[in-house]
């Protein structure tokens, strides 16, 4: 799915989407303690574009059509389709050479990714208690790698919790996001166990009626040694609950950018960008150059999603609407 055709498939639902809260979404990858009112249901389409790398051309869309439900107040359940867009050309890196078929290649296609289902639980709220905590748990079955879109055989297990503190009347919001991904990933030939951190924090501040202005940075690594043809060079991760073992470090990448959200009665929609101002890879310091990791992450992740809720809670406008009026 192209960006320009992304974004005006989002635009068109949200134009026409009935009465909402606007929840957790403050952000691009960090998310708010926030779930869903009992009885209610949300919609939430969302689109991350990934761009550039330091050779070629990269593009990725990472497009997530997502429904939740709000089991009570406090608990929430959801469903998540992944669809991968892929389009990419002259990249020197792993794996995108593997599925080029060497450098110089290209490749482009749009596929379902997957699916996600998850859990969250909200222990604590940000507005009545004096520190916000929630958690969640979700599974993602993959068929198709997010890096470079080759078949894959994929589960991954991934526990998240949820810190947020509100100041000035809930106008101000600092919000913490932690995950831990355990993932069991088959290819031809190669079986990888992985260990993967991904690690948000997110600074608002709602400084008009219905708009919010945003800053995050992210911080995504993962510790894997994969096994090739049954040869393992070096220490894996093994995430069984018998014999778990952090494996080698293989990358990082750190993200830092602006956000900006705003809530109408009927619909919100979230807008931002970050960029990648650090980051290591294990392949070498030519995949580590300019201070960067350019075979795992990008230099670019422009964000863009937009959210309508209905049913029985969906009759109670966001936080932010009912505060503007």
């Amino acid at each position: 799915m192209k960006p320009a055709l992304t974004l005006l498939a989002i635009s068109l639902v949200a134009s026409s989407a009935p009465q909402l809260r606007a929840d957790e979404n403050l952000w691009i990858y960090t998310r708010g303690v926030e779930t869903r009112p009992q009885g209610s249901w949300e919609l939430k389409l969302t689109d991350v574009m990934r761009v550039g790398k330091n050779s070629g051309d990269y593009m990725f869309n990472d497009f997530q059509p997502e429904l939740e439900y709000g089991v009570t107040d406090r608990f929430t359940l959801g469903a998540t389709l992944l669809i991968f867009d892929h389009n990419y050309s002259n990249v020197e890196w792993a794996p995108m050479v593997d599925t080029q078929g060497g450098p110089g290649g290209s490749y482009d296609r749009t596929q379902i990714g997957g699916f996600r289902t998850f859990g969250k639980y909200m222990v604590l709220s940000p507005v009545v208690d004096p520190i916000g905590f929630g958690f969640a748990i979700a599974y993602d079955r993959r068929r198709a790698y997010r890096l470079d879109g080759a078949k894959i055989d994929q589960d991954t297990i991934i526990p998240s919790l949820f810190l947020q503190k509100n100041w000035l009347d809930d106008t101000l919001t600092l919000a913490f996001t932690g995950r831990t991904e355990f993932e069991s990933r088959v290819s031809p030939g190669v079986l990888e166990e992985e260990i993967a951190f991904d690690l948000g924090l997110g600074l608002a501040y709602r400084f008009a009626p219905r708009w919010t202005i945003g800053l995050e940075t992210r911080w995504q690594t993962d510790f894997i040694v994969p096994e090739i043809d049954g040869v393992v060079d070096g220490r894996a991760s093994n995430w069984d609950w018998n014999q778990f073992a952090l494996g080698d470090q293989f990358q990082y990448g750190l993200y830092v950018g602006p956000s900006i959200h705003y809530a109408a009665e009927k619909w919100w929609t979230t807008f931002g960008a970050v960029a990648q101002v650090n980051g290591w890879s294990a392949d070498g310091a030519a995949a580590s150059n300019q201070g960067r990791n350019w075979d795992e992450h990008e230099r670019w992740h422009i964000g863009f999603i937009v959210g309508f809720e209905f049913g029985q809670g969906g009759d109670v406008a966001s936080e932010d609407v009912i505060l503007a009026k």
